[in-house]
């Protein structure tokens, strides 16, 4: 098969320093892309260099740039109490960060785009585990559904361009994340962050108890970023919607975005104790249960994206320990 993408690829990696993006430069260097033997280049400007946010910035950086493939990777992001505290910007944001990136790639004639989207746009009381038809079949989760709003419109966005003009954008769906670079923000956290916060800190300060929201039985699936990286250049090379062989839904249409995920889940309480107990912290767990629990299960299937070829390597254990072992401890108290 011939790859999609090519070693001597201008590549624009939008969000290079986020937790995804980080993961996702690592991954492509590994794999031999941007090398200068190839005449390959990853393009990753920092806020001050390119603000995405503004329209004529961005069309005027790939009018200069070129890129010839489009990995999308930056977005407004947060936990529960971010989506329901401030859901103007997480629309707003998300929105113009994808209009602009989408549109400029699209008119400036970039190859390839992978646009990355979130579990989280299906909807709260899906079928488990979630099929990528599940899209728009009944109303979201309220605590984060600006947020999805926005990654439905970006995908759409890319279903649209190939439909129309045949612009070859993808889109990945990832389920929740974890890793290296993570956002430990007190209030802005996702999930593992934000407990791996609490117990590490419990742990330092010898604290006796640590309160957790919610009442711990929602069922949550986890992903190390290293993984999603893996699957992102997996995709970019072999994914081609347009292939008689490339997955469909079970109407026998071709998908234009795909879950990716591990197909295991756990519940918020058993992930709990779990990091816990790889933390040390020995004292006790509290439930605050005047807190949401969000969505009560979301489980992505991820058979279309094993039957192309690819599958998770890092177990969760490994992958909190992973976590833990590069963790910037500064970073839990800079607020």
């Amino acid at each position: 098969m011939i790859k999609k993408i090519r070693f001597s690829d201008k590549i624009f990696l939008a969000g290079s320093s986020g937790m995804v993006g980080n993961a996702v430069k690592k991954s492509l260097e590994k794999a031999g892309y941007g090398m200068k033997i190839h005449n390959g280049q990853i393009l990753f400007p920092s806020k001050k260099e390119l603000n995405l946010l503004e329209e004529n910035s961005v069309n005027n950086w790939f009018k200069e740039n070129k890129p010839e493939v489009v990995i999308l990777a930056a977005a407004k992001v947060g936990g529960i109490y971010a989506n329901s505290h401030y859901p103007a910007e997480f629309l707003l944001e998300n929105l113009k960060i994808q209009i602009n990136v989408i549109q400029s790639a699209w008119r400036h004639n970039s190859r390839r785009l992978i646009f990355l989207g979130s579990s989280c746009i299906y909807p709260k009381f899906a079928d488990q585990p979630i099929k990528e038809e599940y899209l728009l079949n009944s109303s979201l989760e309220e605590t984060n559904q600006n947020y999805a709003i926005a990654k439905i419109a970006g995908l759409k966005l890319c279903e649209s361009l190939r439909s129309q003009y045949g612009f070859d954008a993808i889109t990945l769906m990832p389920t929740n994340l974890y890793g290296p670079h993570d956002n430990y923000h007190p209030d802005n956290s996702h999930v593992i962050a934000a407990l791996i916060r609490k117990f590490v800190i419990a742990k330092k300060e010898n604290l006796s108890k640590v309160i957790c929201w919610g009442t711990g039985s929602a069922l949550r699936e986890f992903m190390h970023v290293a993984d999603l990286a893996d699957a992102i250049i997996f995709c970019l090379e072999n994914w081609d919607p347009t292939s008689i062989n490339s997955p469909k839904d079970d109407f026998g249409n071709s998908l234009n975005h795909l879950n990716v995920g591990t197909g295991i889940d756990i519940s918020i309480k058993d992930l709990s104790y779990k990091i816990s107990k790889i933390v040390g912290f020995k004292g006790e767990i509290n439930w605050d249960k005047s807190k949401p629990d969000g969505t009560p299960r979301k489980l992505l299937d991820v058979s279309r994206i094993k039957k192309l070829g690819w599958s998770p390597k890092i177990d969760l254990d490994t992958g909190i320990k992973k976590t833990l072992q590069q963790l910037d401890l500064p970073s839990l108290y800079n607020f």
